[in-house]
């Protein structure tokens, strides 16, 4: 198993050091911690780590099942620390989607095991990774993050959910670094994430309130994948 890149957060900061202290004698590595939301969402985001160890509980007026929710757009995995919660909460974290629960108190092998198994069965699944190089630095993207790529002159724009990369690439290579199944050229000057399209027009698609022209010798072949979805 590869050196599993994990984020920490967390309230407790002898359950944080604790942690750290379990994961680094399994290989894995920490990147970094936080105890709040609002700290925790950039430095994820900057740091784009595997694997997110989540806490319910956090300090500040959002939790962990709010962070939960930013991480499931953002198509990064977490697991859930948990310790017996109220019923309304519980009725949230059904809403999210983790990898699975480390329930406290933990052993360290118990927290070794509940990762191994929940990136297993993770890597089983259909995520799919793309690298991408922008502005110096090369960035690892998940294809589920990915709402669409536009072209610009000989570059190209690739949209995710929580981020926009200008790429040095044209349109149409950068588009063959994509799972098709997954996305369709709507216009000669974009690509889209067939699993983001919310609805249709005849000369558009529509991703949320974000408009994607749709040309109409594209119309059928995105009709079509919709349909296949």
């Amino acid at each position: 198993m590869k050196a599993l890149k994990i984020y920490i957060v967390e309230d407790e900061p002898l359950i944080v050091a604790t942690i750290t202290s379990a994961l680094k004698k399994q290989g894995f590595q920490v990147i970094g911690d936080s105890d709040e939301y609002d700290e925790a969402l950039p430095a994820i985001d900057k740091n784009q780590p595997d694997l997110v160890l989540l806490d319910i509980q956090l300090e500040g007026k959002k939790d962990g099942v709010d962070l939960a929710e930013a991480l499931d757009k953002r198509s990064i995995p977490y697991l859930y620390l948990t310790s017996q919660t109220d019923p309304e909460t519980i009725k949230r974290v059904k809403e999210t989607h983790p990898l699975g629960y480390i329930v406290k108190p933990f052993t360290e092998n118990g927290l070794r095991s509940n990762i191994e198994l929940a990136w297993h069965n993770f890597s089983l699944t259909n995520q799919d990774f793309i690298l991408l190089k922008s502005e110096g630095r090369t960035h690892k993207i998940n294809q589920e993050s990915i709402l669409y790529l536009k072209a610009f002159d000989n570059y190209c724009y690739v949209v995710t959910v929580s981020d926009k990369f200008l790429v040095p690439h044209t349109l149409k290579k950068t588009s063959e670094k994509l799972n098709h199944d997954n996305f369709v050229q709507t216009h000669r000057s974009y690509w889209v994430n067939i699993k983001k399209i919310s609805s249709t027009t005849k000369v558009a698609v529509y991703l949320g309130e974000e408009e994607i022209p749709l040309s109409s010798s594209n119309r059928n072949n995105v009709l079509q994948a919709l349909k296949n979805l």
